[in-house]
Parts: structure tokens; sequence; C-alpha cells
């Protein structure tokens, strides 16, 4: 059954995440230290890697410091090919930053499987600019086999402090079918959220570690969630625009 061979498939990337352990280590340090000095988690994607800063963003059980960068032009909606030109453009990174609160010592992590185009490549320098750590989502085997889209010739990995490899192959999608003639079944979502959820894990317990108590958002179905919650949007209203 060709739906148990991508289950499959996906088992054995998901598996090969556990050889990610430095570096989740790495970016979970990073991120303790920003949060242990009132700093926030800043998270940025472009089409479907927006998806990365909406998962752990307003999420029960999840850190409360983490900014999502929505910028509504790289989003699917309300025309899916509008975010693919908008990525390429060389420039609108400066622009996305001067919009967002950011500090130095802060983190931010930005997801781009490919990591070939401007937009996620120019997130990363203008961040590092700023004072921020860069930690990039993406994927080395993808990434080496395509040419950059950015003039100065870097990829994302290239720029990062430190690189989460979720090692999905060229062109994300794992199935082939003969007579289909083109792959189906990407994988990069799945992989990324399990490497993204296990950083957010990391960097909790090495708050805990480190004698501090870090705000986590409750479940608003929980009888006490909206209570919780409505102090920390409080708390960090002005430095998280979503919120």
């Amino acid at each position: 059954m060709l739906a148990i061979q991508y289950i499959q498939r996906v088992e054995r990337l998901i598996d090969q995440c556990k050889g990610q352990a430095d570096s989740i280590d790495k970016g979970a340090r990073l991120i303790a230290d920003a949060i242990k000095r009132d700093g926030v988690l800043h998270v940025f994607g472009c089409g479907h890697s927006q998806m990365y800063a909406e998962e752990i963003f307003y999420r029960a059980g999840g850190l409360v410091p983490v900014n999502p960068i929505l910028e509504p032009s790289l989003s699917l909606r309300p025309t899916a090919p509008k975010s693919t030109w908008f990525e390429r453009l060389e420039g609108y990174a400066s622009l996305i930053w001067e919009h967002e609160e950011a500090h130095p010592g802060e983190v931010a992590l930005i997801a781009s499987t490919s990591g070939r185009n401007a937009v996620p490549v120019e997130m990363a320098m203008e961040a590092k600019k700023r004072g921020l750590s860069v930690i990039a989502l993406t994927s080395s085997l993808f990434s080496r086999e395509v040419a950059p889209r950015h003039p100065g010739g870097k990829k994302l990995m290239d720029i990062a402090d430190v690189v989460l490899d979720s090692k999905v192959p060229k062109g994300d999608a794992v199935m082939e079918l003969e007579e289909l003639g083109a792959k189906f079944g990407p994988v990069s979502s799945i992989v990324g959220f399990t490497l993204l959820q296990a950083l957010m894990v990391e960097t909790i317990h090495k708050l805990v570690q480190g004698g501090m108590k870090p705000p986590i958002w409750v479940s608003s179905n929980l009888d006490e969630g909206d209570a919780v919650n409505r102090r920390y949007i409080r708390a960090y209203k002005k430095r998280i625009s979503c919120l």
C-alpha cells in the first residue's frame, strides 16, 4: 500500500532528526539565553514555510515569547502565486524588519527548505546586522542541488549560526509512480515541525534547568486557560504584534 510506504519514508526522515541533537542543543541555548534577558524568538517563513511560525505561536503547551513574522504578501492567502514572486524580491527583507521590534541578543528562526530565495536569505542577513542570532530550518540536500537566487551567491544555511537540517530531498516530494511522471507526497513540513518542536522542548528544559519558570500557553479548552493566557497577552502584547 503506497500510503504505508509514504509513512515509512517519513518515519525514516524523522529518525534522522536524532542526528541533529547538537544543532538542537546550540539553538536551544541561544533561545533560552535570549528569553532569560526578556527577549523573544522571532520566526519567519514564506509561503508554506509561514506554517512554522504559526506552529509554535499561541500554541497550547508552547512558549509564550514567540513573535511570528507573518508578512501578508508572503502568505498563500489570498492568491498563492503572489507569495512566490515576493519571496524572490531583493530588498524586501529590510522593510519587513523595520516593522518588527527586534533587539540585539534575540534570535531569529528562518525557515526555507531550499534556502535559495532572496527574502529568506536577506532576512537572515538583516537579522545579523541587528545583532540577532540566526537559526535556519532548511534542507542541505535540497539547498546544495539548486543555484542561489540571491545575487550575493549565498543560501540560508551559509549565513545561519545554527542549522536545523531536515535532509528532505530536492523538490520535497518522496513518492513516485512511473505512469504519473511527477513526484508527489511532500515531507518538509512533517519533518520540519518535528525539529521545531524538539527545539522548543529543549529550550524549555534549559530554561527550567537554569532556574526559570518560562511562560507556557495553556489550552483555552481547559478551565483555567483563559485566565492564564490573558495574563500572558497583557505581558507580551507590546513585543508580539499578533497579540
